[in-house]
């Protein structure tokens, strides 16, 4: 054996002989702590406590306070950046009010379709990379004449389909949502009103129906003082 086997094979050696003693060996002891030393000030002179006795106050909750506000939006949609911008909006507007961004996810079925579009893809580089082989396999004698109109052009053929299905993916997955409940009660569906909200316009909704809420609540006093 030359130096470079023995080098290859001592090195992997001593690693697993140096992990093996450190798993084996005790822990080295801890260091003492050294003792805080007390003052004579402190002994003589020990701090007073003393209460105070000063009125009691309940602070009312402000607009928001209490209420949840979620904006339920399409991911795939690239609506996050609007979802932001609105959520933002609207913990400026009710600081005391709590905003909760989710994604809305598509229907089911179109859930499923989606996770079909990869398989279709990796079979067309497949069949054109290989059809040749994979052909005979599937009991074809010669290659189905679309397997040569695809073979003619292998980087054209590869990047439609790759295109076309992240395309078609995209689609399957988008639900185009864009919800604003608040405690859980809808107050703006873009599924409903083909279109996103103002600032303005979710805005003075949110703010007539916390008015309304606090009405129906009765938080008319702001400090009680007992």
């Amino acid at each position: 054996m030359d130096r470079v086997q023995l080098i290859l094979i001592g090195l992997p050696l001593f690693l697993f002989c140096s992990d093996i003693l450190n798993l084996f060996s005790p822990p080295p002891p801890s260091k003492p702590i050294p003792a805080k030393p007390i003052h004579h000030y402190q002994q003589q002179h020990p701090p007073i406590q003393q209460t105070l006795d000063l009125p009691t106050q309940t602070i009312g909750g402000g607009v928001g306070y209490g209420n949840t506000i979620t904006i339920n939006f399409c991911s795939s949609c690239s609506y996050r950046g609007n979802a932001v911008t609105m959520g933002k909006m609207l913990e400026t507007s009710f600081p005391e009010i709590e905003v909760i961004l989710e994604n809305y996810p598509a229907p089911i079925p179109k859930r499923l379709l989606s996770k079909v579009v990869p398989v279709f893809q990796v079979g067309v580089m497949g069949i054109v990379m290989a059809g040749e082989q994979i052909f005979p396999r599937l009991g074809f004698v010669t290659p189905p004449a679309f397997y040569f109109t695809m073979r003619q052009n292998r980087f054209g053929t590869i990047a439609t389909a790759w295109l076309l299905g992240n395309a078609l993916q995209s689609f399957l997955q988008s639900s185009g949502a864009f919800e604003v409940l608040i405690n859980d009660e809808l107050i703006f569906s873009k599924l409903k009103e083909k279109r996103f909200p103002s600032e303005f316009e979710l805005k003075d909704i949110v703010g007539k129906r916390l008015s309304k809420s606090r009405i129906v609540d009765g938080r008319g006093a702001g400090v009680l003082w007992s």
